[in-house]
């Protein structure tokens, strides 16, 4: 269509190829393998398709391959390859296997990375921005990624990479594209999100700008397009002139931009991922996914009780005793009097018979185990930093709206065994732990403890600074996955008395 240019964009695919879920194999409306489908339906001349970042972390597949044939191709760089981007975006856990995964998989994808306010090895590590031409249009693009990725991102993954604020280098992008190039659409693909209500304008999170979406709607002239991600929400619209657009993640949304030359007018649309699958893709990584489906059933043991998790909400309020096993397990196994874990936000617990799938759709994340020298007031540091995460409203506990929305953020409402702790919610954030006892005494802040707690968490990520500056005491070089199945392997039958040490009220 010649006077209409399509913008085409996918984002936190997390390695989602296939169209199901790890935790049963039910069909679902997920996935490359369908969105694929859509995008080679709507691709022409005009088009241009673009992923936004957050490709390589998230699914069993990509545990698996990253935990048993790290040496070979991504199963996610086979399907982008054959997929056709235009461009690739970097998203934060791109990161988490290292520079050198990240540059393989660059390599094979074989297509620009856009990312420019990243310096790797005191170079820009994607160009300043690229122009498409489009007949007599012309299309400038640029990429951006959240600068925190250090907050997050284990160091020795990022040696040699700098991160420059988001919006700033989108001020200085934008202003040089008018001055050098006098485009006439500048498209913006940003891997993060909105730290602001998009309505309200009040902010959503901590403004330490980990999303600087709303700031560069509002305070940047000249962008006619933001596409954005990381926060894993489904949003498309208008705001202060510009156009925006995050797909869902995990394959559930393609987004859809249509820029109409003739009328200048700009049409967003978020496409489900409701077609069927693109079955020669999945032909390409089909001995890998087997290879990983056999390894998900491979038994473990038993469990005695109910560990199964059916209400994420209930999970937290009562803590499930899925968390009770895997604090015990951290603690048994480091020899820490304290032991801190979180459940990401579909977690599904363990059936009576435990398997590696069990295991991989509880604890998603490919953390380690750190065991941190702590006292008592940084440990009522830590419970109060977590009971942020409750609310009131209509007179009943729920979660924060600032822990909800935009996207949820379950896995920062982490739950600590080894201590007895009631959090009175209608009190001020920050004053609502109460009776905080261990071995039935009260806690005082000279007391000294030993916290089995992840790496991700013990490196002050999510709002942890504090822990990242305690004393470290044992460094436990294995994932909390691998710590958890072999615990399984060995004493074959898990039976425990439940734990019930939390105690939420209004």
């Amino acid at each position: 269509m010649a006077n209409r240019i399509r913008i085409l964009a996918t984002s936190d695919i997390h390695g989602y190829i296939f169209p199901h879920n790890y935790a049963d194999n039910n069909p679902r409306e997920l996935g490359l393998a369908r969105l694929n489908t859509l995008i080679q339906a709507l691709k022409d001349q005009n088009t241009l398709l673009i992923d936004n970042g957050d490709v390589l972390e998230g699914s069993a597949l990509l545990y698996h391959h990253s935990r048993y044939h790290s040496d070979d191709i991504s199963p996610a760089s086979i399907v982008m390859k054959k997929i056709g981007y235009d461009y690739v975006n970097l998203g934060n856990h791109d990161f988490d296997h290292g520079m050198k995964a990240l540059e393989k998989h660059l390599e094979y994808v074989d297509v620009p990375c856009i990312t420019s306010n990243m310096d790797y090895r005191n170079k820009h590590f994607g160009p300043t921005y690229v122009i498409r031409q489009f007949g007599n249009t012309k299309v400038a693009i640029f990429g951006l990624t959240t600068q925190n990725i250090p907050r997050w991102v284990n160091a020795a993954s990022i040696k040699g990479c700098k991160f420059r604020s988001a919006f700033d280098t989108a001020k200085r992008t934008v202003e040089l594209l008018k001055d050098m190039e006098r485009p006439d659409y500048i498209i913006c693909v940003y891997h993060g999100g909105f730290e602001r209500d998009l309505a309200g304008g009040y902010p959503t999170e901590s403004l330490n700008g980990e999303n600087e979406g709303y700031r560069i709607l509002k305070e940047i002239s000249g962008i006619d397009v933001l596409i954005t991600g990381h926060q894993h929400s489904s949003m498309c619209g208008t705001k202060f002139n510009k156009v925006y657009i995050q797909p869902a993640s995990c394959g559930k949304e393609l987004a859809c931009i249509d820029i109409y030359t003739d009328t200048h007018t700009i049409e967003p649309r978020l496409l489900k991922a409701d077609a069927d699958a693109d079955e020669e893709l999945l032909d390409l990584i089909r001995k890998q996914e087997e290879e990983c489906q056999n390894w998900l059933d491979e038994p473990l043991g038993t469990c005695a009780g109910d560990l199964m998790i059916t209400d994420q909400l209930d999970a937290r309020v009562h803590k499930s005793q899925a968390v009770t096993f895997i604090n015990q397990v951290q603690m048994e196994v480091t020899g820490a009097q304290l032991s801190m874990t979180a459940l990401h936000s579909n977690a599904a617990g363990f059936h009576h018979d435990i398997s590696m799938r069990d295991l991989v759709n509880t604890y998603l994340y490919p953390n380690t185990l750190i065991v941190k020298k702590i006292n008592g007031r940084i440990l009522k540091q830590l419970l109060e930093n977590s009971a942020a995460f409750w609310s009131i409203r209509n007179d009943a506990v729920v979660v924060s709206p600032a822990f909800d929305k935009p996207s949820p953020k379950y896995y920062n409402y982490d739950m600590i065994d080894g201590v007895d702790y009631t959090i009175k919610v209608s009190n001020d954030v920050g004053e609502r732990i109460t009776d905080l006892t261990y071995q039935s005494q009260p806690v005082t802040d000279d007391m000294e403890f030993t916290l089995a707690i992840n790496s991700y968490r013990a490196s002050g990520k999510g709002g942890y600074d504090f822990i990242s500056r305690c004393p470290m005491v044992n460094d436990i070089r294995k994932s909390i996955i691998d710590i958890l199945a072999d615990y399984i392997r060995e004493h074959h039958h898990i039976s425990f008395e439940p734990v019930s040490n939390i105690h939420i009220i209004r």
